[in-house]
């Protein structure tokens, strides 16, 4: 059985309207997630069960979407594929609203702060602030954690039904190592047994009195935390918890629980107060989200699985004041026929991505949607966003492209990732040289977006064009790249021999290209980065 398997399987047959590509493709996103975001499409196949043809074109399919690029021998998630986490995490809103209080926190203790909610007999995250030291946390958002193994877990577990408690238990029974949880170091033999098991049910009613719970390096060694619920106002159930972790060489469980839990337990407060203060979300849900898919499907024939393509859409459909959609709504934002959107909803409901609490008529995303791609993804730095898009436009224009960050001081780039050409004669500055701002193409597009900046001219027309400056023979034209906020974080450029294209040519040729790479290296980075860090190297 595929890692992490037993915990994506759910109950019953699968329906007869179910969308079986649709099954299939998300089966495939998720081996590629717990393999780390990388297969290749034979390991695929193996993970999958699946024929090698029908990998292809679900993989096909993907790459057309954005949501994995074809690299060589490998398939690799690719940003975009964030989007159906960020839809789960916009419509659920508690990271947008309570990660403020949560980054306020862990920079006050300076420790790592976490925010994670329940999703079934587990934890997964939805916000991480992690402070950077040799023995830190490591955790990703959309990590899933076995309850018992937690802190959160006792206190989500005071809410469980008869039912859970029976699930928690066939799936202990049959994973009794938490080898379906790849986010986790499988247990020993003898840790998982009988005693574990009565160990949580106390520490469940310890936190069900209490109202906090501890993890004692139940995780692994030396990792401790403290935990407390910060509940809905309007129905007073946990919405999420809240943790402060550490490391056994800062703090004891015990020590941790006594001097830091009245902090936690104050910024809980305030959380708590912002969730009762929220207005409601405004937003009407879009339209014609999957009206593209037909167009790919002439494109590109049988390669092109428009089903997988339609029903992935559905998921985009909800999101920030769109928590709760009725098939209707969902039709209409995806523009899909409403007996297409419904087999999509049935499917989703049969693989518990999906749910109708209390009103079978309205349909909400579960927090299994961060299964799809979002753990590895969460991780990505700038970079390795840029470094595909880069690739392609050296392809294109058949010069180097690269991108570079202004240093601490300001006074110089560095060069954080690079495309070399295959000419005999090329631009070649690897990731990590330095060079004087004030002398390239990039540095000058990067410090004319800093207060009080020099050349006007650059930030006017939008670019800066070098020609033999910094060396002779060296002409290089270079565009901004922006964050979700409009800040300038890094800067894109073509640099080339002088000798093979006039400033003419660079400017009416080579910068529609470039900056046409910018816009989607920027795409990929608001995707990214809407509800995770996107380090700038």
């Amino acid at each position: 059985m595929p890692a992490n398997s037993m915990n994506d399987a759910v109950e019953g047959a699968v329906p007869a309207e179910a969308v079986t590509p649709l099954i299939r493709g998300v089966g495939v996103l998720r081996r590629l997630t717990e393999a780390g975001g990388t297969l290749s499409p034979s390991a695929l196949e193996r993970a999958t069960g699946l024929a090698r043809s029908t990998v292809d074109r679900i993989t096909a399919t993907l790459a057309r979407m954005g949501y994995v690029r074809l690299d060589g021998r490998d398939v690799v998630l690719a940003p975009r594929l964030m989007e159906l986490g960020n839809a789960y995490l916009a419509a659920l809103r508690l990271p947008r609203l309570l990660a403020p209080h949560a980054d306020a926190l862990a920079d006050e203790l300076d420790e790592s702060v976490s925010l994670a909610v329940g999703d079934r007999d587990g934890i997964r995250f939805i916000h991480q602030a992690t402070r950077r030291r040799a023995m830190s946390l490591s955790f990703r958002i959309g990590d899933l954690l076995p309850a018992e193994r937690t802190a959160p877990g006792p206190l989500f577990a005071t809410e469980w039904t008869e039912q859970a408690w029976q699930r928690w238990r066939t799936r202990r029974a049959a994973d009794p190592q938490d080898r379906c949880f790849p986010a986790v170091p499988p247990r020993d033999g003898a840790a998982g047994g009988t005693a574990a098991e009565e160990d949580f049910v106390r520490r469940t009613a310890h936190a069900a009195a209490h109202g906090w719970a501890l993890d004692d390096q139940l995780i692994e060694p030396g990792l401790v935390a403290v935990s407390v619920p910060v509940r809905d106002p309007r129905t007073g159930r946990i919405a999420c918890v809240a943790s402060v972790v550490s490391h056994t060489s800062r703090h004891s469980a015990d020590g941790l629980r006594e001097a830091l839990r009245p902090r936690l337990l104050s910024a809980v407060a305030a959380m708590e107060r912002t969730l009762h203060e929220a207005p409601p979300a405004p937003g009407a849900p879009p339209s014609g989200l999957a009206v593209w898919t037909g167009a790919s499907k002439q494109e590109l024939g049988r390669d092109f699985v428009e089903s997988l393509a339609r029903g992935l859409t559905v998921l985009t459909a909800f999101g920030e004041g769109r928590a709760e959609l009725t098939l209707t709504e969902v039709a209409r934002a995806t523009g899909l026929a409403r007996a297409t959107a419904r087999r999509a909803l049935l499917t989703y409901e049969h693989l518990g991505l999906v749910t109708t609490p209390g009103d079978p008529r309205r349909f909400v995303l579960t927090p299994r949607v961060l299964s799809l791609g979002f753990p590895p993804l969460s991780r990505t730095s700038l970079p390795r966003i840029a470094q595909p898009h880069l690739a392609a436009l050296s392809d294109r224009v058949h010069e180097s492209a690269a991108l570079a960050v202004l240093t601490p001081a300001g006074d110089e780039i560095q060069y954080t990732a690079a495309a070399a050409t295959g000419r005999v004669m090329s631009v070649n500055f690897t990731a990590g040289t330095r060079l004087p701002a004030h002398a390239t193409s990039l540095g000058r597009v990067l410090l004319a977006d800093t207060p009080g900046g020099r050349y006007d001219d650059v930030r006017a027309q939008g670019y800066a064009l070098v020609d033999e400056e910094l060396e002779e023979g060296l002409r290089a034209i270079a565009v901004p790249v922006r964050d979700r906020a409009g800040r300038v974080v890094a800067a894109a450029n073509v640099a080339m021999h002088a000798a093979r294209h006039t400033v003419g040519v660079c400017v009416e040729r080579i910068l529609p290209e470039l900056a046409e790479t910018a816009v989607r290296i920027e795409a990929d980075l608001h995707v990214a980065s809407r509800f995770a860090r996107v380090a700038p190297v």
